[in-house]
């Protein structure tokens, strides 16, 4: 059997532009949907012009135009979305809906991939308002892949290093903090960190590989299974500059919720999920997952010793 063909939706968001890369990189006939919605914004459309100089091949489509999508489907095996389903920046989830439609009329799929690359949503039903929004809102997409007969994998990457390494897991802001770090309670709740990069790499990996077929995917490498305080001993020993640490109990965090906007309210949930309750880490990936360092050892895959040392 050859390479799948690949369509990527969102290809030129944060996620999406790496996984266009991965996917050139493994030698698939790799294919971007070039929506019109994209209008004058010139950043996305020269991203989209890289990607066709590099080997891509560009499919206009849009989500209001059903036929589109159809047409655009039919022209490979595995479609991958990476639309945004974060506040701060665009929360387009439920538009994927749509994609599933022109998919289950299609009907060639061997593998869809939605939105997913962050925290397993099957496991969040619990999980605190106004930011459980991004969960529900992924299991609905979940239910009607499924109940399409679509085949599926589901990818779940928990705390990309570029929101959460560099800052040493500082809510609103991106870099490192020079003097003082908050803690979030004694720092020890175990979080799994992934390069981006990496996870594009590993979501390549899974899309001809039957193992993967109608499971959940897991990105947890175990050398980047790290607490809080780990972390920010990994980037003190690469500074020699010691941070005044401040610790911030359950409660306290929970009440800063109000003196934020609605991203920031969804930001504080999905902070306490990870830092306090350990949803990442506090179960064994079982039955129906698999984990991605294990399936594909041949990947070295970046630790956070090394992806910190760009912010030196």
């Amino acid at each position: 059997m050859g390479k799948s063909k690949v369509l990527v939706v969102g290809g030129t968001g944060y996620i999406g532009r790496r996984i266009v890369k991965a996917s050139l990189a493994e030698g698939h006939e790799t294919y971007v949907l070039q929506r019109p919605e994209i209008g004058l914004d010139i950043d996305k459309l020269q991203i989209l012009l890289s990607f066709k100089k590099q080997g891509a091949h560009l499919i206009e489509g849009s989500f209001n135009d059903h036929k589109s999508l159809v047409d655009a489907v039919k022209q490979v095996d595995v479609v991958i979305c990476t639309m945004s389903g974060v506040h701060f920046r665009s929360h387009n989830i439920l538009l994927q809906l749509k994609l599933v439609e022109a998919i289950k009329e299609a009907g060639n799929v061997k593998r869809f991939l939605p939105s997913e690359f962050g925290m397993d949503p099957a496991r969040m039903g619990h999980a605190l308002e106004p930011g459980r929004v991004t969960f529900d809102e992924k299991m609905v997409v979940r239910k009607a892949i499924e109940e399409a007969n679509i085949p599926f994998t589901y990818v779940i990457a928990n705390c990309f290093a570029g929101y959460f390494v560099g800052n040493l897991s500082q809510l609103g802001r991106l870099t490192p903090p020079k003097d003082k770090v908050y803690l979030y309670g004694d720092g020890n709740v175990k979080v799994a960190f992934t390069d981006e990069v990496d996870v594009a790499t590993y979501t390549i990996k899974a899309i001809d590989d039957p193992t993967t077929l109608n499971k959940t995917l897991y990105i947890r490498p175990p050398h980047n299974i790290l607490t809080q305080s780990e972390l920010i001993q990994k980037w003190e020993t690469l500074t020699g500059n010691k941070l005044d640490k401040i610790s911030i109990t359950a409660d306290d965090f929970l009440a800063s919720m109000k003196g934020f906007d609605l991203a920031g309210q969804v930001g504080v949930g999905h902070f306490y999920h990870i830092f306090y309750e350990g949803c990442l880490t506090n179960f064994e990936i079982g039955e129906g997952s698999e984990e991605a360092s294990k399936l594909y050892p041949q990947v070295e895959y970046t630790r956070m010793d090394d992806y910190m040392k760009i912010y030196v």
